[in-house]
């Protein structure tokens, strides 16, 4: 997810005393910000229990704050693994060609140094577990009147989550995720890959590569794209750049030197206000920051390319002060140019 800071306004519960109170407890159990994050969240809760909200809506509202929770839980010790997400079918058997590309994905993912992450049912889940192995993988199992046993390469592991709600689900999987990848699938999968490009064109969460597999000689994802191009492109619906957000494929070692090259050079970026700071491994040459200036000045609100040493605000994560970074004051707008740029980072 990208980077983002609190507001300073915490709000009250309309009782002095008791925001005093909370206040005393908040800073008894946090301190510096988080302190005003848990003081606003516990002022939210005690004003969601005095409202107009039903007895289900808060029940609902509990479940969804515990759900988040054990997922921050489950995932935490495992936060400095690259991952990537797995969706498609359900429904795929494993002596179907898309089981095996899955679990070949998956198993060559593991070597370049990926976990993998599965909505841990049947099908392409269950062949993203396999392929992963156990040690490598997580499962986020939704909980349904039907295919809702997690498969048996994740069953009983304590990376298998359990989860109630969709939203609260895919929100794991955009949190957690350094890339995502699509098998065909039903409405569910198209669902998720809708979304991860609606998120990542909209500038919602940092982009991350989306590669779409077909088995050798299919062509699940090449109608798609097809109808992509043919009606949302031709009606204007989206740009020609939105066409580098995604990558369509039905070779496997395609689609692994795909996400591996994303990585290459290019580590994470954050917003310091109107400037984006980019962190990489190896520092720009002045060729480089001369490439991204004759190339890229139309991703510039203003200014220029430059190279520099980690910001103020970016003390928050120490991790990474060693990094290199390029900064430049970015339009947040058309975010397949801004994919266009990584590339041009990682060659």
């Amino acid at each position: 997810m990208l980077q983002c800071h609190p507001c300073a306004f915490i709000g009250s519960t309309g009782e002095k005393s008791l925001d005093d109170k909370i206040r005393q407890l908040a800073d008894q159990v946090c301190d510096n910000r988080d302190a005003d994050l848990l003081a606003e969240m516990l002022i939210n809760a005690v004003r969601t229990s005095r409202g107009s909200v039903t007895d289900g809506d808060f029940r609902t509202m509990n479940r969804v704050l515990k759900e988040l929770r054990v997922a921050d839980e489950v995932f935490a010790p495992y936060r400095s693994y690259r991952k990537v997400s797995i969706y498609g079918s359900a429904r795929t058997n494993p002596d179907e060609e898309e089981y095996k590309a899955a679990v070949d994905f998956a198993s060559k993912m593991r070597d370049a140094g990926f976990m993998t992450i599965t909505g841990a049912g049947p099908g392409i889940m269950a062949a993203g577990n396999e392929g992963a192995g156990r040690d490598d993988s997580f499962g986020l199992n939704i909980n349904l009147p039907f295919e809702a046993v997690p498969n048996a390469y994740i069953s009983g592991d304590p990376k298998l989550i359990g989860f109630d709600y969709f939203f609260t689900r895919k929100l794991s999987f955009v949190k957690e995720g350094d890339a995502v990848v699509a098998f065909p699938g039903g409405f569910g999968t198209m669902d998720e890959i809708f979304e991860t490009l609606t998120l990542i064109q909209t500038g919602k969460v940092s982009i991350y590569p989306l590669v779409l597999i077909d088995a050798p000689g299919g062509t699940y994802w090449k109608f798609w794209q097809q109808f992509v191009d043919e009606h949302l492109m031709r009606l204007n619906l989206i740009s020609r750049t939105d066409f580098s957000l995604f990558k369509v494929t039905d070779d496997v070692d395609e689609a692994v030197e795909e996400i591996s090259r994303f990585y290459s050079n290019f580590h994470s970026y954050r917003y310091v206000g109107d400037k984006l700071v980019i962190r990489l491994i190896k520092p720009p040459s002045e060729d480089l920051l001369r490439k991204l200036k004759n190339e890229f000045s139309d991703v510039l609100k203003s200014g220029s390319f430059t190279a520099t040493e980690p910001l103020p605000a970016e003390e928050d994560e120490p991790e990474l002060s060693h990094l290199p970074r390029i900064v430049f004051r970015h339009g947040r707008k058309d975010f397949g140019r801004l994919r266009e740029l990584i590339d041009v980072l990682n060659e």
